[in-house]
Protein backbone atom coordinates (compact mmCIF):
# COMPACT_ATOMS: atom_id res chain seq x y z
CA UNK A 1 0.00 0.00 0.00
CA UNK A 2 1.69 3.43 -0.94
CA UNK A 3 0.24 5.36 1.87
CA UNK A 4 -0.45 3.63 5.31
CA UNK A 5 -4.17 3.54 6.16
CA UNK A 6 -6.56 3.78 9.09
CA UNK A 7 -7.78 -0.35 9.72
CA UNK A 8 -11.28 1.21 9.79
CA UNK A 9 -11.06 2.71 6.58
CA UNK A 10 -9.38 -0.50 5.26
CA UNK A 11 -12.19 -2.66 6.86
CA UNK A 12 -15.10 0.25 5.50
CA UNK A 13 -13.38 -0.29 1.94
CA UNK A 14 -13.98 -3.83 2.33
CA UNK A 15 -17.31 -3.76 2.79
CA UNK A 16 -18.25 -1.14 0.23
CA UNK A 17 -16.72 -3.36 -1.85
CA UNK A 18 -18.67 -6.70 -0.71
CA UNK A 19 -22.00 -4.41 -0.74
CA UNK A 20 -20.97 -3.71 -4.55
CA UNK A 21 -21.38 -7.52 -5.69
CA UNK A 22 -25.23 -7.98 -5.24
CA UNK A 23 -27.28 -10.31 -7.73
CA UNK A 24 -27.76 -7.64 -10.44
CA UNK A 25 -25.59 -5.02 -9.84
CA UNK A 26 -24.54 -3.08 -12.61
CA UNK A 27 -21.20 -1.21 -13.31
CA UNK A 28 -21.13 2.40 -14.52
CA UNK A 29 -21.54 1.53 -17.86
CA UNK A 30 -24.95 -0.12 -17.62
CA UNK A 31 -23.01 -3.62 -17.77
CA UNK A 32 -23.55 -6.43 -15.45
CA UNK A 33 -20.88 -6.88 -12.95
CA UNK A 34 -18.96 -9.76 -13.80
CA UNK A 35 -17.20 -11.40 -10.39
CA UNK A 36 -16.55 -15.30 -11.62
CA UNK A 37 -19.87 -16.94 -10.20
CA UNK A 38 -21.85 -19.58 -11.67
CA UNK A 39 -24.97 -16.74 -11.67
CA UNK A 40 -23.42 -14.79 -14.12
CA UNK A 41 -23.15 -17.35 -16.75
CA UNK A 42 -26.42 -18.08 -19.91
CA UNK A 43 -29.09 -15.95 -20.02
CA UNK A 44 -31.13 -14.41 -17.70
CA UNK A 45 -34.50 -15.11 -19.21
CA UNK A 46 -34.22 -18.09 -20.86
CA UNK A 47 -31.66 -20.46 -18.44
CA UNK A 48 -32.91 -22.20 -15.16
CA UNK A 49 -31.18 -19.49 -12.35
CA UNK A 50 -28.58 -20.55 -10.30
CA UNK A 51 -28.00 -19.83 -6.70
CA UNK A 52 -24.59 -19.36 -5.59
CA UNK A 53 -22.82 -16.08 -4.03
CA UNK A 54 -19.83 -15.00 -1.46
CA UNK A 55 -19.80 -13.28 1.87
CA UNK A 56 -16.59 -12.34 3.94
CA UNK A 57 -15.77 -12.10 7.51
CA UNK A 58 -12.86 -9.70 9.04
CA UNK A 59 -10.91 -11.22 12.09
CA UNK A 60 -7.94 -9.30 12.93
CA UNK A 61 -6.03 -9.13 9.91
CA UNK A 62 -7.49 -12.10 8.55
CA UNK A 63 -10.77 -11.89 5.82
CA UNK A 64 -12.36 -15.11 5.31
CA UNK A 65 -13.86 -15.46 1.52
CA UNK A 66 -17.17 -17.58 1.78
CA UNK A 67 -18.68 -19.25 -1.12
CA UNK A 68 -21.76 -21.03 -1.34
CA UNK A 69 -23.55 -22.74 -4.34
CA UNK A 70 -25.85 -24.76 -5.63
CA UNK A 71 -24.61 -27.60 -8.26
CA UNK A 72 -25.22 -30.87 -10.12
CA UNK A 73 -23.87 -34.19 -8.66
CA UNK A 74 -22.39 -34.93 -11.49
CA UNK A 75 -20.41 -31.81 -11.70
CA UNK A 76 -19.06 -32.72 -8.26
CA UNK A 77 -17.60 -36.05 -9.81
CA UNK A 78 -16.34 -34.43 -12.79
CA UNK A 79 -12.51 -34.21 -12.48
CA UNK A 80 -11.79 -30.95 -11.67
CA UNK A 81 -13.65 -30.00 -9.28
CA UNK A 82 -11.67 -28.47 -6.39
CA UNK A 83 -9.82 -26.75 -8.80
CA UNK A 84 -13.04 -25.12 -10.27
CA UNK A 85 -13.98 -23.86 -6.72
CA UNK A 86 -10.49 -22.72 -6.05
CA UNK A 87 -10.28 -20.63 -8.81
CA UNK A 88 -14.19 -19.18 -8.09
CA UNK A 89 -12.38 -18.33 -4.64
CA UNK A 90 -9.58 -16.37 -6.39
CA UNK A 91 -11.91 -14.75 -8.50
CA UNK A 92 -14.00 -13.03 -5.91
CA UNK A 93 -10.93 -11.82 -4.54
CA UNK A 94 -9.47 -10.31 -7.48
CA UNK A 95 -12.82 -8.48 -7.59
CA UNK A 96 -12.63 -7.44 -4.23
CA UNK A 97 -9.27 -5.95 -5.00
CA UNK A 98 -10.24 -4.21 -7.51
CA UNK A 99 -13.41 -2.73 -6.49
CA UNK A 100 -11.53 -1.73 -3.56
CA UNK A 101 -9.18 0.24 -5.50
CA UNK A 102 -12.28 1.72 -7.45
CA UNK A 103 -13.83 2.75 -4.43
CA UNK A 104 -11.06 4.13 -1.64
CA UNK A 105 -8.34 4.79 -4.46
CA UNK A 106 -5.86 2.51 -2.64
CA UNK A 107 -4.67 -0.93 -3.46
CA UNK A 108 -5.69 -4.02 -1.21
CA UNK A 109 -2.97 -6.87 -0.48
CA UNK A 110 -4.64 -10.13 0.14
CA UNK A 111 -2.08 -12.86 0.77
CA UNK A 112 -3.83 -16.37 0.78
CA UNK A 113 -3.17 -18.72 3.97
CA UNK A 114 -2.40 -22.40 3.28
CA UNK A 115 -2.32 -23.47 -0.21
CA UNK A 116 -6.05 -25.47 -0.55
CA UNK A 117 -9.10 -23.88 0.29
CA UNK A 118 -12.04 -25.54 2.59
CA UNK A 119 -14.60 -27.40 0.66
CA UNK A 120 -17.94 -29.09 1.98
CA UNK A 121 -20.08 -30.78 -0.33
CA UNK A 122 -23.58 -31.65 1.04
CA UNK A 123 -25.80 -34.00 -1.14
CA UNK A 124 -29.41 -32.30 -1.20
CA UNK A 125 -31.16 -34.85 -3.38
CA UNK A 126 -29.88 -37.41 -6.05
CA UNK A 127 -29.04 -34.94 -8.73
CA UNK A 128 -28.21 -31.86 -6.75
CA UNK A 129 -25.98 -30.81 -4.11
CA UNK A 130 -24.66 -27.49 -1.98
CA UNK A 131 -21.02 -26.69 -1.64
CA UNK A 132 -19.53 -24.66 1.03
CA UNK A 133 -16.07 -22.81 0.60
CA UNK A 134 -13.70 -20.80 2.15
CA UNK A 135 -10.44 -19.44 1.80
CA UNK A 136 -8.78 -17.34 4.12
CA UNK A 137 -6.64 -14.49 3.10
CA UNK A 138 -3.78 -12.16 5.16
CA UNK A 139 -4.73 -8.16 4.53
CA UNK A 140 -2.18 -6.27 4.14
CA UNK A 141 -1.95 -2.94 6.13
CA UNK A 142 -3.02 -4.31 8.97
CA UNK A 143 -0.83 -5.33 12.04
CA UNK A 144 -1.41 -8.79 12.95
CA UNK A 145 -1.54 -7.92 16.63
CA UNK A 146 -3.28 -4.66 17.57
CA UNK A 147 -1.86 -2.09 20.29
CA UNK A 148 -3.74 -3.45 23.64
CA UNK A 149 -2.09 -1.11 25.89
CA UNK A 150 -3.36 -1.43 29.64
CA UNK A 151 -6.72 -3.07 30.86
CA UNK A 152 -9.68 -1.55 32.27
CA UNK A 153 -8.34 -2.83 35.89
CA UNK A 154 -5.00 -1.26 35.34
CA UNK A 155 -6.25 2.10 34.38
CA UNK A 156 -8.56 2.74 37.21
CA UNK A 157 -6.44 1.84 39.22
CA UNK A 158 -3.39 3.97 38.29
CA UNK A 159 -6.30 7.19 38.25
CA UNK A 160 -7.47 6.19 41.63
CA UNK A 161 -4.46 5.93 43.23
CA UNK A 162 -3.33 9.33 41.95
CA UNK A 163 -6.46 10.67 43.21
CA UNK A 164 -5.71 9.76 46.05
CA UNK A 165 -1.96 10.98 46.10
CA UNK A 166 -2.90 13.93 45.36
CA UNK A 167 -1.54 16.90 46.77
CA UNK A 168 1.45 14.59 48.71
CA UNK A 169 4.65 15.71 48.26
CA UNK A 170 6.11 11.64 48.72
CA UNK A 171 3.94 10.46 45.92
CA UNK A 172 4.68 10.04 42.40
CA UNK A 173 3.05 10.92 39.43
CA UNK A 174 0.80 12.92 41.60
CA UNK A 175 -0.24 16.56 40.83
CA UNK A 176 -0.18 19.37 42.40
CA UNK A 177 -3.42 21.17 43.26
CA UNK A 178 -3.69 24.40 41.30
CA UNK A 179 -7.39 25.27 41.87
CA UNK A 180 -7.51 25.88 45.86
CA UNK A 181 -6.75 29.22 47.06
CA UNK A 182 -7.19 30.05 50.77
CA UNK A 183 -6.55 33.15 52.67
CA UNK A 184 -3.44 32.47 53.41
CA UNK A 185 -2.45 32.29 49.45
CA UNK A 186 -4.02 35.50 48.41
CA UNK A 187 -2.08 38.45 48.19
CA UNK A 188 -1.89 41.38 50.83
CA UNK A 189 -4.68 43.87 50.41
CA UNK A 190 -3.32 47.32 50.94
Amino acid sequence: MAEKNNVLDIVRGISSAVATAYDGALDDKGEPIKIGLSREEGDVILDKRIMDGFGVSLSGNTITIKYHGDIQLRDVHGGKFEQEIAQKLEDIASYLKKQYKKITSNSLSLTKIGKEPDIFVQSLSRRRSMVNATCSYKIGGIPEEPELGQTTDERLDKSIKKWLGMGKDGFSGAKKVKNITGKRDEEPRT
